[in-house]
């Protein structure tokens, strides 16, 4: 469960970890008049639970709050890579005069938490690890031991951190390690952790909470915005989107899209009893994507029934803006009344996977 940046805030502040002075708005307003309550330029920021809102315009800043006002009305008519903004943060500016970067996240490879810590706050952290990975703190924990603050500070130490803020960055490491163990999550971020005259502020928070730890806290389960039927999305870096319903027939017709020389642009499992609606809406994410030329969608009915599928389908070409090829590989439980409805549409589909995934490398590469 993904939390927004001002319900994570929320928490950082209970416990312990300051942040700036900021209201969370629903309309223009509200924008303005937080504005006027802060009494001083202000960030607007975007609250979407996906991640680059900053290089999407998910992020401005006004002096005043007339500019609150209008800035707030551009945001709210915003979709950031398929999410809609409903809402903004109306944050106070800082003055900065230092970032870093602080994480505690789940190291499956491992089986253990990482912390991980830079001096490099602010900026895209996955750049610096694939740029300059010397630039970046990494400590295993054994979680069955205690983090004491001395090994916080130690971090903080390695991190080249000014002798006079050993202390207090390392307090901000272990504060974020106790959010991280207290509400079972699977990441905990600030990006970035900011010095100004103040202090040490937590300017960014990130909070995601595993799933099936919500029966341990219900006032978080209670703060859930996110479609309970959402479904599996990992973003790749090829041009070949793919979906399927089951993460091994996702996985299955990755490997046949590689098989036949092509490169994979998602991972995204739509679960196997999905809705018409939640197909559609995986369909939407994909394809608002401008990276994906074409995409393979490889349901093999078993509880999900292939009418649901194809009427799902049939929602989004007729409403999509862009057009993106789309190869469908489609069989299972009402696989006639589905490939009726395809075929009434004028869209093909496959029933072998194999053939399926070749046509969608032949026309990518058409298309290159």
């Amino acid at each position: 469960m993904k939390l927004h940046e001002y319900q994570a805030k929320e928490i950082f502040r209970s416990n312990g970890i300051p942040t700036p002075q900021s209201i969370v708005v629903e309309n223009s307003d509200e924008a303005k008049k937080a504005a006027g309550e802060i009494n001083k330029p202000v960030a607007i920021k975007s609250q979407v639970l996906v991640g680059g809102r900053g290089k999407a315009g998910g992020i401005k800043f006004a002096e005043k709050p007339e500019m609150a006002y209008e800035i707030t009305e551009e945001l709210l008519s915003l979709e950031i890579r398929g999410e809609t903004v409903e809402k903004v943060l109306v944050e106070e500016m800082l003055d900065i005069q230092d970032e870093f970067y602080m994480s505690v996240a789940v190291d499956r490879s491992t089986r253990k938490p990482l912390i991980m810590a830079s001096m490099a706050g602010g900026v895209d952290i996955e750049e610096v690890a694939r740029k300059t990975p010397e630039k970046i703190v990494k400590y295993h924990l054994d979680p069955l031991d205690q983090f004491l603050p001395y090994q916080a500070r130690e971090i903080a130490r390695k991190m080249g951190v000014k002798s006079g803020l050993i202390s207090p960055v390392g307090g901000m490491i272990w504060k974020l390690y106790q959010v991280f163990t207290s509400y079972d999550a699977n990441i905990a971020e600030i990006n970035p952790l900011v010095l100004t005259k103040e202090g040490l502020i937590a300017a960014d928070a990130k909070l995601d909470i595993d799933d099936d730890s919500l029966y341990r806290h219900q006032d978080l389960a209670q703060l859930r915005t996110e479609p309970h039927d959402e479904f599996a999305y990992v973003k790749l870096d090829g041009d070949i989107a793919v979906i399927g319903n089951g993460a091994g027939l996702t996985l299955t017709g990755m490997d046949m899209l590689k098989l036949y020389g092509g490169k994979p642009a998602t991972f995204l499992d739509i679960g196997g009893g999905a809705s018409q609606q939640n197909i559609a809406r995986a369909l939407d994410l994909v394809i608002s994507d401008p990276n994906v030329k074409v995409v393979f969608l490889n349901v093999l009915g078993g509880i999900t029934r292939a009418d649901d599928v194809a009427n799902g389908v049939i929602t989004v070409l007729e409403k999509s803006e862009r057009e993106v090829p789309l190869v469908i590989r489609l069989t299972g439980t009402n696989e006639e009344a589905g490939q009726r409805i395809l075929k009434a549409a004028g869209v093909s589909y496959e029933i072998s996977m194999e053939a399926a995934a070749k046509k969608a490398v032949e026309i990518c590469n058409g298309l290159r």
